[in-house]
């Protein structure tokens, strides 16, 4: 069908940075510009395959320039359907994901195409071809071999069938999950229950309640990962037990939300997906891809870690313990104890009471003042609010990023609060992709769920989410150093397991001295944060970090375990199966529960990480190692910052992510930085 001209989709935004017309866009045209966009796109392929010679230009550039409408509508509907969603998103999506799956699949799996681009790939080494373009054949032709360009036809017939039913059944795990959750909240019927939450977390609690017309309670919201920010301080324990058992059984509840069934068939669908490509399962199909190359080289680094972790993290139950036996409790610790004491350890064995640094992080000052301060030191840099530009949401924020000579570097899109309608978590993706080819400028997003105050009062930020307002906006600024011609290789276009390297390297900032100073004061007194507290919450860095990583581990192997079954293993008891495979790698501790349950673990079964969680530890030993780097080069200053934006930030894809990381570092990573800031040296 041909797209209407009259829909905004039709044609490149003539806005700002391409901004899409969000004016213009409404729900109606996002369906034929989808259809509209995937039937030019195959006639672009014909085209393509139409040509008699076959050259660089007439393949692979093309490819590059296939899509385009397609594209505008895929990156700003899939914002909007993660960040904003609706019944009637909700439906679209359940509709287009399968034909977007047939549509990927009837390019990447056309045996003509796929043979002229085995053809330049094979004579690649005699043509004229710079270096970013020599990356673009290799990567097409991974990324058309990882699809099954390669099989028979027989086989790319079946390979069709089964991407289709795993697209239906990802949309449905990740509704699912989000109605859910929705669910999951607590009602809470008076203010003496949620005794030790702070007035603004009350407050917030009642707005929350009365949005969803509660007036006359108060309303505890689920969060993405297992427990809830609020057990750090609520002293009422039936209610933290109640938090807790209700976030750990979401979406394994028996109702219409329930997700063990459509779990179970994406593992079994991704294991026959697997034998296709002749690969034992689909965890050595996806490792394959990516830095790690197998699963028995990840399996050999988290069992480096694991039993330090789960040592630890008995260690530290051991302390929980004694300390609610010297509070004269008689219970023995759960998992809905462990935040609450050990915030009370902290707070005696180190002096740091995190839920007293809250008024010194208050979200404008921390965003303008050392999220942004730190970019402009580093980078060089700088950022102005743009109102007047409209986003997909009156929530999120538009800011212009300029390079330090004045010139436009992209648009940054702020979306840091929580609202029923959006998925758990926080991700960054992009709304235009750099890139030199069409001469388009980087437009990134970041997402966040932070609760929202009630009108009039201070954003105060956990320490949370103070570090996932740094780490998301590293991902942000890997979007919008790109500087690549080609749109394959733009910004965070690099594997998996190398992404969350540039964004947790940006944490690093938050307790710089100079960073530091410049933002962390009280929202009220403008009182600084104190050296010593400073120092204190360094000391006791390594505290409780072997409940972090015990739990971060135990949902890293619950992935790979979901992901190494063989083709024809059906999972008959998804409860048994997460609890076995914990067991087996030594992290079974009670008290310390997976960070993901497979029900509600929306990375793997709606996120594009399957097989793939492990990537966070991965890639934080190539930061561990960088932090080492900054500091032995005098830190925060523009010489190292020019470094880091040159040999890699501005790379994207177009070099190979360990080389890329050879020629920043001069060296490959070492472990050691990484065993030492987790305590497990």
């Amino acid at each position: 069908m041909s797209l209407d001209s009259k829909n905004p989709f039709a044609a490149v935004s003539t806005l700002e940075y391409e901004m899409p017309p969000f004016a213009l866009i409404k729900d109606e045209h996002y369906l034929p510009a989808f259809y509209g966009g995937m039937e030019e796109q195959l006639t672009e392929v014909d085209a393509i395959i139409a040509q008699p010679e076959v050259t660089f230009e007439n393949t692979f550039v093309a490819l590059e320039k296939s899509g385009r409408t397609l594209l505008r509508v895929a990156l700003v509907f899939f914002n909007k359907s993660s960040s904003d969603t609706s019944d009637v998103l909700d439906a679209i999506e359940e509709e287009i994901a399968p034909k977007l799956a047939a549509h990927s699949d009837a390019i990447k799996l056309n045996p003509q195409l796929w043979s002229r681009i085995e053809k330049i790939y094979n004579e690649r080494a005699t043509l004229d071809l710079g270096s970013e373009e020599l990356r673009l054949v290799e990567l097409y032709y991974k990324d058309f071999h990882f699809a099954g360009a390669h099989l028979n036809a027989e086989a790319r017939v079946e390979l069709k069938t089964l991407n289709e039913e795993l697209s239906k059944l990802e949309a449905e795990f990740s509704r699912k999950v989000l109605a859910d959750t929705n669910d999951s909240a607590i009602i809470v019927d008076s203010i003496e229950e949620l005794a030790g939450l702070s007035d603004n977390e009350i407050a917030a609690a009642k707005l929350a309640a009365e949005t969803r017309g509660h007036d006359d309670n108060w309303l505890i919201k689920a969060v993405n990962f297992s427990g809830n920010p609020m057990l750090a301080t609520l002293t009422n324990r039936p209610l933290r037990e109640k938090i807790m058992r209700a976030s750990l059984m979401r979406a394994n509840r028996g109702n219409e939300n329930d997700t063990k069934s459509v779990l179970v068939a994406m593992t079994q669908l991704r294991a026959r997906r697997a034998t296709l490509f002749g690969v034992k399962s689909h965890a050595e199909y996806i490792t394959g891809e990516n830095t790690a190359k197998s699963p028995e080289n990840i399996h050999a680094m988290l069992r480096k870690i694991a039993k330090s972790a789960v040592a630890n993290a008995k260690a530290e139950g051991v302390v929980l313990q004694e300390a609610i036996n010297a509070a004269g409790e008689a219970f023995s610790l759960q998992s809905w104890d462990w935040d609450l004491y050990s915030e009370l350890v902290r707070a005696e064995k180190y002096q740091v009471d995190t839920a007293e640094l809250k008024p010194y992080f208050e979200l404008e000052k921390t965003l303008w003042d050392g999220v942004f301060f730190a970019a402009t030191k580093l980078f060089g840099i700088t950022f102005k609010e743009r109102p007047d530009i409209v986003t997909y949401h009156p929530e999120a924020r538009a800011f212009e990023v300029n390079n330090e000579d004045g010139s436009k570097l992209g648009l940054f899109i702020g979306d840091f609060y929580t609202r029923d309608s959006k998925r758990g978590g926080a991700w960054m993706n992009n709304l235009v992709d750099q890139n030199y080819l069409f001469g388009q400028l980087p437009v990134v997003v970041n997402n966040l769920n932070i609760v929202k105050p009630p009108a009039g009062e201070p954003t105060l930020l956990s320490f949370d989410f103070l570090t996932t307002l740094f780490h998301e906006f590293g991902h942000a600024l890997h979007g919008l150093f790109s500087q690549v011609k080609y749109p394959r290789v733009s910004g965070t276009n690099v594997e998996r397991d190398f992404v969350e390297f540039p964004s947790q390297v940006n944490e690093m900032w938050i307790f710089w001295p100079e960073v530091v100073n410049n933002f962390a004061a009280h929202y009220q007194t403008g009182e600084k944060l104190q050296q010593s507290v400073i120092d204190r919450v360094k000391n006791s860095s390594t505290f409780n970090e072997g409940h972090e990583t015990a739990s971060y581990l135990q949902a890293a192997i619950l992935d790979l375990a979901l992901h190494e079954i063989p083709d024809g293993y059906v999972i008959e008891d998804v409860v048994a199966f997460e609890a076995q495979a914990i067991a087996d790698y030594g992290l079974d501790y009670a008290p310390v529960p997976t960070r993901y349950r497979s029900t509600y673990f929306s990375h793997i079964f709606a996120g594009g990480y399957s097989s793939g969680y492990y990537g966070y530890i991965w890639s934080e030993i190539l930061d561990a190692d960088t932090v080492e780097w900054f500091k032995e080069n005098g830190g925060l200053t523009r010489a190292n910052g020019d470094h880091f934006r040159r040999e890699l930030l501005g790379r994207g894809g177009s070099i190979d992510s360990m080389q890329m990381y050879r020629n920043f570092r001069g060296r490959d990573a070492v472990i050691d930085p990484l065993l030492k800031r987790r305590g497990l040296s």
